[in-house]
């Protein structure tokens, strides 16, 4: 599990294609390293991996399968490019954001970027899977990072990003038709569905 406060950016220092999946090499910023063993989970732009080798202190390796490279932006990723990342939770650390299991539903593209006072605003599209999910208000995962929702339309919702959210993170980087990872946010997911079920056996 994790909170969506992303602790820094890594970097993409090798891509290997082993089989039918993507071993990455990813280069820790100082902040994430520290205490890592065979086995444990980190995200990498907001996606559960789970560490597979430890080169040395601050690089270690993933393996990623077909389902993730294609469910998400990481099978998109170039040596050399930025990600966010996250250690796990744990227990009796502060919950900055929302609990975010990183496990993604789908990817949703930038349709625009506009600067203003004191903040960015983006237009991000709205896939057909998470439109009951997507609530404004309410909170989303974008590459790992936990987010309020701003407006939303029939196909498209909008995020607000403050310039720590732009310095600390991908976002600083991102250009109108780059392809963000998407997890809505269990409760509200859970809460959607109950009232579903509760409807449908009413008519029934």
């Amino acid at each position: 599990m994790f909170t969506g406060i992303v602790k820094g950016l890594a970097k993409v220092e090798q891509i290997e294609q082993v089989e039918s999946l993507k071993r990455l090499t990813i280069a820790l910023p100082s902040i994430a390293q520290g205490n890592i063993e065979l086995g444990a989970s980190i995200a990498i732009n907001g996606c559960c991996l789970t560490v597979v080798e430890q080169i040395d202190d601050s690089r270690v390796c993933f393996d990623v399968i077909a389902e993730s490279l294609s469910l998400t932006n990481l099978g998109q990723l170039e040596v050399g490019d930025s990600v966010n990342v996250e250690r796990s939770f744990t227990v009796g650390a502060e919950i900055g954001g929302h609990i975010i299991s990183g496990h993604i539903a789908t990817t949703c593209e930038v349709l625009a970027i506009e600067n203003q006072a004191q903040k960015v605003c983006w237009r991000l599209s709205l896939p057909e899977q998470v439109k009951e999910y997507v609530l404004p208000k309410g909170f989303i995962g974008l590459d790992g990072c936990s987010l309020t929702v701003g407006e939303v339309r029939e196909d498209s919702f909008d995020i607000h990003l403050i310039p720590e959210t732009l310095s600390r993170t991908v976002f600083g980087f991102k250009k109108v038709g780059d392809r963000i990872n998407l997890e809505v946010d269990a409760q509200t997911q859970a809460i959607v569905d109950t009232v579903k079920r509760y409807m449908s056996n009413q008519k029934g």
